[in-house]
C-alpha cells in the first residue's frame, strides 16, 4: 500500500512539473532564436533539414561530446567484460534466421548508409544510421553464433572516423576563423535540396554514422564474447 502511494505521489509531482510547459507549448509562432536557426539553416548553411543544421553546426561541440560519451560507454563495457572470456559451445542457429539474414543484412546496411548520407535532406542522420547498421550486425551475430568480428578493423574505422570528424571541425576554425568549429561552409554549399549540398554536413554525418555504428557493434561484440 505504501509503495503504491509513493508511486502515485511521484506521478502527481511529475504532472505538476510539466504543467507549466503544457500551458506554454501551444504556439503558432517561433521565438526570435528559433527563427534565426530556421532561416540560417537554409540561407546560411544550405541545409534543408533544420535539425541536422542545428546538431552538426550550431551545437557541434555538444555533438562531439555525445560521441565521446558513447566511446566511453564502449570502453566501459569492454573493461567490465575483460575477464569473462569463456569458450562458447557451438550452437546451431535457426534456419529461418539464417535465411532471413542472408536477404535482409545487405538491405539493412544499405538503409543505414542511406539514412546518414541523406541526413541533411530528410529526417535521420549519423546517430540513427549508425544504430541501424549495428542492428544489422546484431542480426548477423544471431544468425551465426560462431561469428568472430575483427576487432582491429572495428577500432581502425572508429578511430579514423573520429579523427576525421575532429579534423573537419578544426578546418572550420583554420579556414573561416574563430567560432567556426564544424562550420560546413569551408566546402561549397552546392545546390540547395540536392544530395551534394550543405557543404561538409554530409561528410560529417557519414563520419558520425561510421563511428556510432562501429562503437555499438563493438559493444555487441564484447557482450557476445562475455557470454
Amino acid at each position: 500500500m505504501i509503495k503504491r502511494l509513493f508511486v502515485l505521489a511521484v506521478l502527481v509531482a511529475i504532472v505538476f512539473m510539466f504543467l507549466p510547459l503544457l500551458k506554454v507549448a501551444p504556439t503558432t509562432e517561433l521565438n526570435p532564436i528559433s527563427k534565426g536557426y530556421v532561416a540560417g539553416s537554409a540561407d546560411s548553411l544550405g541545409c534543408a533539414n533544420v535539425v541536422t543544421a542545428i546538431v552538426v553546426t550550431y551545437r557541434g561541440l555538444d555533438t562531439l561530446g555525445e560521441v565521446a560519451v558513447l566511446f566511453i560507454a564502449t570502453a566501459g563495457v569492454a573493461f567490465l567484460l575483460r575477464k569473462k572470456k569463456e569458450k562458447v559451445k557451438k550452437r546451431k542457429s535457426s534456419e529461418i534466421l539464417e535465411t532471413g539474414n542472408a536477404f535482409l543484412f545487405p538491405l539493412i546496411l544499405l538503409f543505414g548508409v542511406y539514412i546518414f548520407i541523406h541526413g541533411h535532406l530528410t529526417p535521420g542522420g549519423g546517430f540513427q544510421g549508425g544504430v541501424v547498421i549495428a542492428s544489422g550486425v546484431l542480426m548477423l551475430m544471431l544468425s551465426n553464433v560462431s561469428l568472430k568480428l575483427n576487432k582491429t578493423i572495428l577500432h581502425f574505422v572508429e578511430s579514423l572516423s573520429g579523427a576525421f570528424y575532429v579534423i573537419i571541425g578544426v578546418l572550420g576554425l583554420v579556414l573561416l576563423g574563430a567560432n567556426h568549429f564544424l562550420d560546413n561552409r569551408f566546402i561549397p554549399l552546392g545546390t540547395f535540396g540536392e544530395l551534394f549540398s550543405a557543404g561538409a554536413i554530409p561528410i560529417i554525418y557519414s563520419l558520425i554514422g561510421l563511428k556510432v555504428g562501429t562503437e555499438l557493434v563493438g559493444i555487441l561484440n564484447n557482450m557476445k564474447r562475455g557470454e
